[in-house]
């Protein structure tokens, strides 16, 4: 069910503030249209070909031409629902979205730690070949401002709200930790006067934080500090095409700056396996999630 927001009631007469465990809600993070959208893309769609790369054995669905972004909410169910909610944000490159492997499958493991889902579909490809784009950093700003705004509707805590993202999501969602005092783009409503900063940022196999031109520099829209970057868990292995460096300085950058950090380096494992798991223990990264949410009090109630 895709439902449109409105400047009048925003939430609550759409129904994204109520419903059971398991009823997915679906709703336009932009009441009046993406902001700075002046190219009409082609439709939006699946560009996985018949041959395209299985991962763990299956098929993954890659969006492409995404111009109309949304936050698809997963409720945790009551009996387990610790009032964690944690904003998904797949990868790609910032060309498509691995919509199944990083996003929904990650919302359905999230639910199975009593953390509520949010999957942000964001707008990509990039355009005019630049790196990043702002749109994806005004869709991530967006989307923790509206779930913050309503948290006590939606049963949740709205100082555990976090972010997890994977390769170009993981860009963003270290873009979205570091950038948040002020939004990239007009403010429309009361969701955009609430804080963005996400609580807590998990980042798999990520992307576009450093500069290798530049002895692997933090990319410079990346500016750590202890009071401006939430705590971080990093889980990459060294044989990642896209190059540890990533997670190795970056985990330099927040460790230097007194950011509460974990980082989990592997031998071997590849690049983008979502959580399918494998024989590769990289592909055990969700164990280490769900045991540092718990021991950093994300798990539990009332933190």
């Amino acid at each position: 069910m895709k439902i449109s927001l409105c400047l009048a009631g925003l939430f609550m007469a759409l129904g994204f503030s109520t419903g059971l465990a398991g009823e997915l809600r679906t709703i336009s993070l932009w009441p009046a249209g993406a902001p700075g959208e002046t190219i009409m893309l082609p439709p939006e769609a699946d560009t996985t070909q018949p041959t395209g790369d299985l991962i763990a054995g299956r098929r993954v669905i890659r969006l492409g031409n995404v111009s109309a972004p949304t936050l698809t909410i997963y409720r945790a169910d009551p009996a387990r629902d610790t009032g964690a909610a944690v904003v998904v944000c797949p990868g790609g490159g910032y060309h498509i979205l691995a919509m199944d492997l990083e996003g929904t499958e990650v919302c359905e493991w999230l639910n199975s730690i009593g953390v509520t889902g949010v999957l942000l579909k964001y707008r990509v490809p990039v355009g005019d070949g630049k790196h990043p784009r702002p749109a994806p950093l005004q869709d991530a700003q967006r989307a923790l401002g509206l779930v913050r705004h309503q948290a006590k509707e939606l049963g949740l805590d709205p100082h555990r709200i976090g972010v997890l993202g994977f390769s170009a999501g993981g860009h963003l969602s270290a873009a979205l930790s570091n950038n948040h005092k002020a939004r990239t783009y007009p403010l429309i409503d009361e969701a955009d006067q609430v804080s963005c900063r996400p609580d807590f940022c998990v980042l798999i196999y990520p992307g576009g934080l450093t500069v290798p031109a530049q002895n692997d520099a933090i990319a410079p829209e990346l500016p750590v500090s202890i009071t401006n970057t939430p705590p971080t868990f990093i889980a990459m292995a060294g044989d990642d095409g896209v190059r540890v460096e990533n997670a190795l300085f970056y985990y330099l950058a927040l460790k230097n700056a007194k950011v509460p950090a974990e980082m989990h380096l592997y031998p071997s494992g590849g690049h983008g396996y979502g959580l399918r798991r494998t024989e590769f223990t990289v592909t055990s990264w969700p164990d280490r999630v769900a045991d540092w949410m718990r021991a950093s009090g994300w798990l539990k109630a009332g933190r």
